[in-house]
């Protein structure tokens, strides 16, 4: 009995430690196209930021 519910323990903690992890929905074309846009925009930001101050570096 004893060895039954230790196997049975062990079993449960596997089956938590490899456990699916929660799917996501795919992403949808429209979606993937505004996180393309977004992460464009981001990166286009970062940047004009640097070339800011480096300008403003140099000015001085």
């Amino acid at each position: 009995m004893i060895k039954n519910e230790a196997n049975a323990r062990h079993l449960r903690e596997a089956n938590k430690a490899f456990k699916a992890i929660k799917s996501e929905k795919p992403m949808t074309d429209y979606a993937k196209a505004q996180q393309s846009i977004q992460e464009n925009r981001e990166r286009l930001k970062a940047e004009r930021l640097a070339r800011e101050v480096s300008s403003k570096d140099a000015a001085k």
